[in-house]
């Protein structure tokens, strides 16, 4: 090949085989989508050794991504119910699985992924660092850490969340800035604690034109994990994560540089009237590389529904700039989340990537919305089934309370605004009464 990484290719004016397939999912101009991906506004997620991988474009010109997160934990080790929940979330149109297993053999479940699974696929590799190493935290040494992140990029990983910006000056300001829920990032915490316990520098700051240049030689996306993401309310907007953003703003530079394709991580907790603010100063620092956003999280009293207090962030937070949307489970905070857990933080992420998608006014995106409404306007029930974005949930919830009237449901009957309208406009005698 001609290039290192689909960035690279798009500055050479080449034009990829990913980004054909990609511009025809959009339904986007090839020339037009090579231009953001020469300025880093879009990125492909494509590692030359994910084979099987059907590419997908994240940025906010393009439609609203979503990710999955799934793996193994010390407490749940089961690696085909972990596979059956990866072939559920790609079935039900996820466009990334992030493997964050911290158990088992993690190497293993990695590699069946990238061998199998379509979707786009990112890790964590400093949980991986601390499985595969096996030994005390602070005895990691700045190359093992390295050697983690080359590993998952010969494995075909296509974006790896690297918690670069927590180096010794936003620790400085973590310690003086007091916070009521410290640091929630798992990643983020482990560095923040070898860093306190060696007194070193964070091994992916100090040796960062080492994880780029590893990157650049496999087409790895740098997704710049923000280690300081506020956990609650009243940490969102703090000192020391914009503190974090300042430097992943320096580091996106960097990447550029080395034709490294970049996206940025976001919050976290937030409250609604915080998000759009938020989501402009990430446009402003990081020079509009891709938002990737975990919520954000607009309450922090909802465990058990967290899916919807996400959602209600996420569509918020994609309407005004954010372009890949980490889903949250009603599991978020309390267990693993089993295979419904998936299905229904899919769906919540879903529904609020696609209301972004329309409130952005990308075009046809509410081309869906209207097939909807005409389906309903024409009391077409299984075409309504068909578009909806849980059809079988649909279909149940009609056949578990099946109305008198095939032609309504059990909510309105007779009284059914659609059906007498239709009936009125079309010259016919309405009856609400059968007579």
């Amino acid at each position: 090949m001609d290039y290192t990484t689909q960035m690279d290719a798009a500055r050479k004016n080449i034009i990829t085989p990913e980004m054909e397939k990609v511009a025809a999912k959009e339904k986007m101009d090839v020339e037009v989508l090579r231009d953001l991906i020469a300025k880093g506004q879009v990125i492909i997620p494509a590692n030359k050794n994910h084979k099987v991988l059907d590419p997908n474009g994240i940025g906010s010109a393009l439609r609203t991504k979503i990710n999955v997160n799934l793996g193994t934990s010390r407490d749940w080790t089961d690696l085909d119910m972990e596979m059956e929940k990866v072939k559920s979330a790609v079935d039900m149109g996820a466009e990334a699985i992030m493997d964050l297993s911290s158990s088992g053999d993690t190497q293993k479940f990695r590699r069946k992924l990238t061998a199998e699974c379509p979707a786009t696929i990112g890790t964590v590799p400093i949980y991986d660092a601390v499985v595969y190493y096996h030994k005390a935290l602070k005895e990691i040494t700045a190359k093992e850490w390295l050697d983690i992140v080359r590993m998952h990029a010969e494995d075909g990983v296509d974006f790896m969340t690297i918690h670069c910006g927590v180096n010794k000056e936003t620790a400085r300001h973590f310690r003086q800035d007091k916070r009521l829920m410290n640091i929630v990032s798992r990643g983020g915490s482990i560095i923040y604690a070898w860093m306190e316990m060696t007194g070193n520098e964070n091994p992916f700051y100090e040796y960062y034109d080492e994880v780029l240049d590893i990157c650049r030689e496999y087409d790895v996306t740098m997704s710049l994990g923000d280690a300081c993401r506020p956990g609650c309310l009243k940490d969102a907007s703090d000192v020391s994560q914009i503190q974090e953003l300042i430097t992943l703003g320096e580091l996106t530079r960097r990447a550029w540089e080395k034709d490294v394709q970049v996206m940025i991580e976001g919050p976290g907790h937030m409250p609604l009237d915080q998000i759009k603010a938020n989501m402009e100063i990430q446009k402003t620092i990081c020079k509009g590389a891709p938002f990737y956003v975990l919520g954000p999280l607009v309450t922090d009293i909802a465990p058990g529904y967290d899916h919807i207090t996400s959602a209600i962030g996420g569509a918020i937070a994609a309407t005004y700039g954010a372009s890949f949307l980490c889903y949250v489970t009603p599991a978020e905070h309390l267990r693993l989340p089993d295979l419904n857990d998936v299905k229904e933080g899919i769906i919540a992420s879903k529904i609020a990537a696609h209301a972004a998608d329309i409130a952005k006014g990308l075009p046809g995106a509410r081309d869906w919305d209207d097939e909807m409404a005409a389906a309903r306007r024409a009391l077409d029930w299984e075409k309504t089934f068909e578009l909806s974005i849980d059809p079988e949930k649909a279909r149940r919830y009609r056949a578990e309370a099946a109305p008198e009237k095939e032609d309504t449901c059990s909510m309105c009957g007779n009284f059914c605004a659609v059906k007498n309208m239709n009936k009125i406009l079309d010259g016919e005698i309405v009856s609400i009464f059968d007579e």
